[in-house]
């Protein structure tokens, strides 16, 4: 579980590494007008919000840090990445079955559910493949290459043409 995730955020560094800071916080691409550099900070939030609230066993999934560097500058981003996927790496394989308190607010209010931390670490990496996808129609309004093939593709989404099946 651990390095498939770790290999997922891979590829947000892969492509870090080809851009640069304005390509990285343009959010000139309707509709939304969100930048690159705003879904990669707030997919690495997600995680952040897991790992602070390991210890204590209680996440917030609301106690985002939104560090604007972190979305307007490459190299914070890319150091970010490097924070998450070390804290990742530290994870042992017994913990994963670790029961977790997870906050958040689904648009009506707080709730609160019981979570194993691997739970909590499967939504944090599809929250990131969700975000990725996003990410990808930004970089190709912006002509950036896609990274690789499997950005932003959940491994269960059948590929080719879907109107022909």
């Amino acid at each position: 579980m651990i390095p498939a995730i770790i290999q997922n955020l891979n590829r947000g560094v892969n492509l870090l590494n080809s851009i640069n800071d304005e390509q990285y916080a343009n959010n000139s691409t309707a509709p939304y007008y969100s930048s690159i550099g705003i879904h990669m900070r707030h997919i690495l939030d997600v995680f952040n919000c897991i790992f602070k609230g390991i210890e204590n066993k209680h996440i917030d999934l609301t106690a985002r840090e939104r560090n604007e560097l972190a979305e307007t500058k490459v190299a914070v981003g890319l150091a970010y990445f490097d924070l998450i996927i070390t804290k990742l790496n530290g994870i042992q394989l017994e913990d994963l079955n670790k029961m977790v308190e997870v906050k958040d607010d689904l648009g009506m209010g707080m709730i609160t559910a019981n979570y194993t931390l691997a739970a909590a670490l499967i939504q944090a990496h599809s929250h990131a493949i969700h975000h990725f996808a996003s990410i990808g129609y930004i970089i190709s309004q912006m002509g950036i290459n896609l990274p690789d093939g499997d950005f932003g593709y959940n491994p269960t989404t059948p590929r080719g043409d879907m109107i022909n099946r």
